[in-house]
């Protein structure tokens, strides 16, 4: 259906917008740490018959919501357009590649792109085209249809499967021959998890029949669950969004005493405070049973963000918090800002003094920082939705994330698209160790 012409590229021209994971400064760290991008324009060609068009006028351009006939760019007689057709469209993308086994095979990870091939319906415009009072028509509203419907994400299953196979194929030839598969994590969100569910479903059904050899797979790489703080109300209406309690607890910390302090790769006393963190981490990691980079994944983090804005590139800040009372460190997160959007990256705290609340006050002010750097959004990078159960063991994490009062975002999860045989019995062994570290090891440890 799609027709993919792919150009080899020495960085992606945007730098510090979109996605944070397919910025340069971010490939070029994770280089650093064991893995090699490889960036690519891609050129794509559309196919000739658009399927968000009536098929029943074929002579036609477009039909509008209301079923009017209309002519190439041509406005209806309520004011809304249809969308034309895309003949062509450029992006570009990064693929991180990490070889194992010696070299013996590699695999390929794109994170957040792409997104859907074309784009949805606005429901508020399409509702307001569908308006019959003409006061309330706004006038030269593009609403794209597919037989007088709404164009949604699940409606572009087909067309977005077999965008993501044949892009798959087209990247291969680019690619490391040991390469075993690609994996993605597209860029699509759904506003609840039911939604998610029947895409998801729909897309295994559709590249099962069509035999595009799409896997979804079970260990996705970045959190397809999350939550997204607006940042452009003033901090006032940011602050009223949120839970009451966490309000209360925000002003109980600064009450108590508890003080913020935020540190880049540039501060002087930066390895003491690294060390600060990393100790927290351990911390964290015995009472939740997680794990964790190396220290020196950290620093190098923030020492290359520093570096590379003091030569006066144009590249995301990433900046380390850590909240004390008397002294005594307690609580600890690293952020990441862009000119898009702001994410909380990681964060450790102890066991000491929680009740004084640290964490709150730690993420109101990167909430903050955020806002005053221009980003859009503060993402708080991953939240089980299935948390929302008072029984599950994830159900502290979710009320913390979910109550600072952002709206959930759920992604699809990672897709693969396997280039050898072995995949099979690559994914039987990545299934088992899962299940392995995700379900034994836990209930041995009794968490």
């Amino acid at each position: 259906m799609f027709k993919f012409t792919i150009e080899k590229l020495e960085k992606r021209t945007v730098t510090n917008e979109g996605s944070f994971l397919q910025t340069p400064f971010w490939t070029d760290f994770k280089q650093n740490h064991g893995w090699k991008a490889y960036t690519f324009k891609v050129h794509t060609e559309y196919p000739e018959k658009d399927p968000f068009y009536e098929e029943e006028n074929p002579e036609e351009t477009g039909v509008s919501s209301s079923g009017e006939n209309c002519s190439s760019g041509a406005a209806c007689s309520n004011g809304s357009k249809i969308m034309l057709q895309k003949n062509s469209e450029d992006f570009e993308l990064t693929v991180l590649n990490r070889s194992f086994c010696k070299g013996f095979f590699s695999l390929n990870y794109v994170p957040l792109v792409p997104s859907l091939p074309y784009k949805c319906t606005d429901n508020k415009e399409f509702d307001t085209a569908l308006s019959t009072d003409s006061e309330n028509s706004k006038e030269g509203t593009e609403v794209i249809t597919m037989k007088g419907e709404p164009v949604t994400a699940e409606t572009q299953t087909i067309e977005f499967a077999s965008f993501l196979s044949e892009l798959s194929g087209a990247l291969r030839t680019f690619l490391p021959k040991n390469s075993l598969f690609i994996r993605f994590d597209p860029d699509i969100g759904f506003d609840n998890v039911e939604e998610r569910s029947s895409f998801n479903f729909g897309m295994q059904l559709v590249s099962y029949a069509d035999r595009l050899k799409l896997y979804k797979a079970k260990n996705d790489i970045q959190p397809p669950d999350t939550t997204l703080v607006d940042l452009t109300p003033s901090k006032e209406e940011i602050l009223n969004k949120m839970h009451s309690k966490w309000r209360y607890n925000i002003r109980l910390a600064q009450k108590k005493g508890v003080v913020v302090e935020k540190y880049t790769g540039n501060s002087i006393n930066l390895s003491e405070k690294v060390d600060i963190f990393y100790e927290l981490t351990k911390e964290t990691n015995a009472r939740d049973g997680n794990s964790s980079h190396a220290k020196e994944y950290y620093k190098d983090l923030l020492v290359r963000s520093a570096k590379e804005l003091q030569e006066g590139k144009d590249c995301p800040e990433v900046s380390l918090y850590i909240a004390s009372s008397e002294g005594d460190e307690i609580a600890s997160i690293i952020t990441l800002f862009s000119k898009t959007e702001s994410v909380y990256l990681y964060g450790a705290s102890s066991n000491r003094k929680r009740n004084l609340m640290p964490n709150y006050l730690l993420q109101w002010t990167a909430i903050k920082d955020a806002k005053a750097y221009g980003s859009s959004y503060y993402d708080l990078y991953g939240l089980p939705p299935e948390g929302k159960d008072e029984k599950h063991p994830m159900h502290g994490l979710y009320l913390f994330k979910s109550n600072f009062g952002g709206k959930m975002l759920h992604r699809t999860g990672s897709w693969d698209y396997p280039y050898k045989y072995f995949y099979r019995f690559y994914r039987i062994a990545e299934n088992l160790r899962a299940f392995w570290h995700k379900k034994v090891v836990k209930k041995m440890k009794h968490r």
